[in-house]
């Protein structure tokens, strides 16, 4: 019996510490509300700070977004289809293979679209850029860094600058 009157009180203990008492609840209501008023009363006084700091700023410190970027499609000169080997780049260490895939691409387009290499240039003028699609980047990494593709096909467009832009070509 012994053994039945400690587990009663340790019960009752248990029920004591689950359930708060009436002072205890009434203190966090207390706490609650004052915490309820503090946010009220700190209200007001930010936005009276915020509008005096606005008034303090001069004018000339307003931020200077950049222009918009614009995604206008050039004037496109001219625009070929090729199907570009890429066997080659399997000749390569497997932890090569697809960079040197997407070099050959880059190698590719530059010779057969004609663009003048960099040293060649004058200082004046703008180089031409060469631009790989996101699209066909995926293409090449698609099983990853060790199997690229043999061949990829893809579509060149050559704009009234002279950059060209490499796209996968459609049905692929």
């Amino acid at each position: 019996m012994k053994g039945e009157s400690e587990t009663e009180e340790h019960k009752t203990e248990e029920n004591e510490e689950a359930e708060p008492t009436q002072k205890e609840v009434e203190e966090i209501e207390e706490a609650e509300e004052t915490l309820d008023k503090a946010d009220e009363v700190e209200e007001p006084v930010e936005e009276e700070v915020g509008v005096e700091a606005e008034e303090e700023l001069p004018v000339e410190e307003e931020e200077i977004k950049p222009p918009p970027r614009k995604e206008v499609e050039e004037e496109i000169v001219e625009e070929r289809i090729y199907t570009i080997p890429l066997g080659k780049a399997w000749i390569a260490v497997p932890n090569k293979r697809a960079p040197r895939a997407v070099r050959m691409i880059r190698d590719f387009v530059n010779r057969h679209m004609k663009l003048e290499a960099r040293g060649e240039l004058e200082e004046e003028e703008e180089p031409k850029r060469l631009v790989i699609s996101n699209e066909v980047n995926e293409r090449v990494w698609t099983r990853g860094i060790e199997k690229p593709p043999r061949k990829v096909r893809v579509r060149a467009a050559k704009d009234k600058d002279g950059n060209v832009t490499v796209y996968l070509a459609e049905g692929e």
